[in-house]
């Protein structure tokens, strides 16, 4: 058995990239399709309700996930809670699509991709400001510390 702590590494510009492209084109093909759709006002704040709703509670519970993993305190509740909020996305946008009557199948499946999309590119971004936030306080403790600004005085004429 392996004891040794895996030292987590500095997230590529490439992956940090990728993650925030993923993120935007998700939200953004999933809004944009929202806002062109014929769905009356409420619908439309149904679905978009429930992709921010989905968005928080995907980085939530990555956040937990990770605070667990690194031995951060969590509380078991807390850390229910937000698998449930996952969930309870998940199952909020599926029951909004299956009763959706007015939607063609491709319709449905554009949301479907777009909301997975979104919320699996929310964790990998929260992943990386994460990661980054925790190297940028590791380089911050390990640079030397700056010299004492140096004083010149201009003579006196006594």
């Amino acid at each position: 058995m392996n004891d040794q702590q895996q030292v987590p590494q500095k997230p590529t510009a490439a992956f940090i990239g990728a993650s925030w492209v993923a993120l935007l084109l998700g939200m953004g093909t999933y809004l944009v399709g929202l806002f062109n759709s014929s769905m009356e006002l409420n619908e439309k704040g149904y679905y978009f309700t429930v992709l921010m709703f989905g968005l928080f509670a995907a980085v939530s519970l990555q956040k937990t996930v990770r605070d667990r993993a690194e031995g951060l305190p969590v509380t078991n509740l807390y850390y229910g809670v937000a698998w449930f909020a996952v969930v309870l996305s998940l199952a909020l946008l599926a029951i909004g699509l299956w009763n959706a009557g007015s939607m063609t199948l491709s319709e449905k499946g554009f949301y479907g991709i777009g909301f997975a999309m979104s919320l699996f590119a929310s964790v990998a971004v929260q992943k990386n400001v994460r990661d980054l936030a925790q190297f940028r306080a590791e380089d911050e403790e390990e640079a030397p510390a700056a010299p004492a600004p140096v004083r010149f005085e201009e003579p006196r004429g006594d």
